[in-house]
């Protein structure tokens, strides 16, 4: 394998791998192993998941989204404002532009450091399901904004059991096969939210997820709670606002932002594979 060129870049604590692969350098048969391995932290760079940029006829480019455990889903949303920057600054698109996902097209704008995304139309909300209450439970909902997540409003967020409950959600039948992400929030003042997250694919807790931010974000303002836009502060410590249009329990022009970052730039040898 020769060496592939790379940046590593994280958005409010989600880290990625981001590889520019118009060329077809990775074939897609390869894609899900490279990820699993790459993704491996002490062992090589390790990253919540890895993007690739691809050709695309109707956009400025497309990506691929895989996990770091090598399976490909639908949408991230920090990874979206990593990639889109991560295009921009490499002249593949300009400030503002499209590109293909899983999900459908996105829009993006980037302004430095700051980037804000419009994200897919979320469906699919359940209000109070049914999920047998744990401990710490206030309320359980469940929403789907690119990827299915589970809500559940908690006190003490700080002291929570997020990655044992967390995984007892992802695996739950009622979301069988494909799991789903669950999120645990807390209101904290007038439209703004703390959260964690359990994150399918990572299976383990992360320092944020943007995805996860507007599903508590859009069920807070459906519970009375906040109205956009609305501060969502992450694991991590940093913070992302999400700015939306309600009509009822319908939303629209749903659009995340916050900061990125560069954390170095390489090349990943079959060594480190």
């Amino acid at each position: 394998m020769e060496p592939i060129e790379f940046w590593k870049m994280n958005g409010s604590g989600n880290d990625f791998i981001l590889i520019d692969n118009r060329s077809g350098q990775i074939k897609d048969e390869e894609m899900g192993r490279l990820v699993e391995k790459a993704c491996r932290r002490r062992e090589s760079v390790g990253a919540d998941g890895m993007i690739f940029i691809t050709e695309s006829e109707k956009y400025d480019f497309g990506w691929r989204y895989l996990n770091a455990d090598g399976g490909e889903v639908e949408m991230c949303g920090n990874g979206a404002r990593c990639v889109s920057r991560f295009a921009f600054l490499k002249g593949i698109a300009g400030p503002e532009m499209t590109f293909e996902t899983l999900a459908g097209p996105l829009s993006a704008e980037v302004s430095g450091r700051m980037v804000k995304v419009l994200m897919p139309k979320p469906s699919g909300i359940l209000r109070d399901m049914d999920l047998s209450f744990q401990q710490g439970w206030k309320s359980v909902d469940f929403i789907n904004t690119g990827v299915p997540h589970v809500v559940v409003g908690v006190d003490d967020l700080s002291n929570h059991p997020v990655k044992e409950q967390g995984r007892d959600i992802r695996y739950h039948n009622r979301f069988s096969p494909e799991g789903t992400n669950a999120d645990f929030m807390k209101v904290t003042g007038s439209d703004q939210l703390e959260m964690r997250t359990y994150e399918r694919g990572v299976e383990d807790e992360t320092l944020a997820c943007g995805t996860g931010a507007i599903a508590c974000a859009l069920v807070a303002s459906i519970r009375g709670l906040a109205s956009s836009p609305v501060k969502v502060k992450t694991r991590g410590g940093e913070e992302l606002t999400i700015h939306f249009e309600r009509q009822d329990d319908s939303f629209d022009q749903v659009w995340l932002e916050g900061n990125t970052a560069i954390v170095y730039q390489a090349q990943l040898n079959r060594e480190a594979l």
